[in-house]
């Protein structure tokens, strides 16, 4: 071989590598949600965090509005434009688009062992055999209320259905502030913050969400009425126009230190750490007397599964196996702090407010939102249905009676009692 020949071929290889490497390019996974609010977070902390570990992999965060989520999922994947991760919203939901073949089985992922059984169960099949979404966090309702307000008004925290109506008759009284931030334009703010909220507390949790699924209890029942006309009652203490205000609207009204309480949630902190210019506190639902045991929705809210029509999937699966790593967990937490992670290795956390909202874990007895197993698989949907009564309550369109009437005759319709 010459020496001319030889150089030939040298040049030829550097040619060939380095061409190889100008025109490589990093595989971009797109991830579906609902958690709109949460875009800097994903992009300037969790994305990347992953990929300073994961060269070759680029992660973009395209939320969607969350009353939007599902007509805009389920359009997309009809039509193979979906993203490649798709964030869950926990049993029904999930299950249905899992039956349909949306979204890929990740029972065998690596990762995925960091989780109980009970963690994956809002991800799983009736069976347990299958889980089809890596368990992100849940999220704990109840009250969040400026304590610069409760100083300034001499007011204590309520512990009683009694004393938080009269705090919110000495708020109103006092005139500077709205005493309670709900509106109702956006439906599901009224089930999620108000009825499903409160209502652990009437019809105790699992035992009723368990004997409802059972067909043993009714949404008749005294015990599925009374929340509802508890809920009635928080009409005079919303504000002017509370019925055309969205759930942003409620959200700059608190922030903003236009209202005194914030019917809410875990999920609202990091958002109103960084917008409320006042003290911060948070309390669970009442009792209904003194000595009651105590109820919180404590809910499994969020996973992250696997477009099972993604051109990525091996990547998707890399990302989707860090999610379900202690060191996601840890990130997720504290970035997220009010999402409370799933993840079997203790997390802690740094955030005061999620930390009081965790504590009540404590105190409190746990359940998750009623609608959301096994009662809303058919038409009408339990879950959008009950959006739409809580709202009519608090507007003063349906009496809770009427409300419960319709909501049991359109169970009736489809739902046969799983025994």
């Amino acid at each position: 071989m010459t020496r001319m020949t030889l150089r030939a071929l040298i040049l030829t290889a550097g040619l060939v590598c380095g061409g190889g490497a100008a025109f490589a390019e990093d595989v971009t996974l797109t991830i579906e949600s609902w958690r709109n609010d949460d875009l800097s977070i994903w992009q300037q902390k969790i994305i990347p965090a992953f990929e300073a570990k994961n060269p070759g992999i680029k992660v973009v965060f395209a939320p969607t509005a969350p009353t939007e989520y599902n007509a805009a999922l389920n359009a997309k994947l009809a039509a193979g434009s979906a993203g490649d991760l798709i964030t869950c919203r926990p049993f029904d939901a999930a299950l249905e688009l899992y039956n349909q073949k949306r979204l890929a089985d990740l029972t065998s992922l690596p990762g995925m062992e960091n989780f109980s059984t009970v963690a994956k169960s809002a991800w799983s099949t009736d069976d347990g055999k299958s889980t089809f979404c890596v368990p992100m966090a849940s999220v704990i309702a109840g009250f969040i209320y400026n304590m610069d307000a409760f100083q300034k008004l001499g007011l204590t925290v309520p512990k009683t259905e009694a004393e938080f109506f009269a705090v919110l008759d000495k708020i109103k009284a006092d005139g500077t502030y709205i005493p309670l931030s709900l509106g109702t334009k956006d439906l599901w703010e009224a089930a999620t913050m108000g009825y499903q909220s409160i209502g652990p507390t009437y019809w105790k949790g699992e035992e009723g969400r368990l004997a409802l699924i059972k067909g043993e209890q009714k949404l008749t029942d005294r015990a599925w009425v009374e929340p509802f006309e508890v809920l009635a009652k928080w009409k005079p203490y919303l504000g002017d126009g509370f019925e055309a205000q969205s759930y942003s609207d409620s959200q700059n009204l608190f922030t903003l230190g236009r209202a005194a309480i914030y019917a809410g949630g875990s999920w609202e902190v990091a958002l109103f750490n960084s917008q409320a210019q006042f003290k911060l506190g948070a309390f669970p639902p009442p009792v209904k007397k003194a000595g009651d045991t105590c109820y919180i929705s404590d809910h499994t809210d969020i996973g992250l599964g696997l477009n099972a029509a993604s051109k990525h999937a091996e990547q998707a699966k890399t990302f989707l196996s860090w999610v379900a790593s202690p060191d996601f967990a840890n990130i997720y937490a504290n970035a997220l702090p009010g999402f409370f992670s799933l993840n079997s290795t203790p997390v802690k956390m740094d955030d005061q407010l999620a930390n009081q909202f965790v504590s009540w874990r404590q105190t409190c007895k746990s359940t998750i939102r009623s609608t959301y197993q096994i009662l809303s698989r058919g038409t009408p949907n339990l879950e959008n249905e009950t959006w739409i009564e809580s709202a009519n309550v608090i507007n003063g369109t349906d009496t809770p009676e009427q409300a419960a009437k319709k909501l049991q005759a359109g169970l009736d319709s489809w739902y046969k009692q799983t025994k």
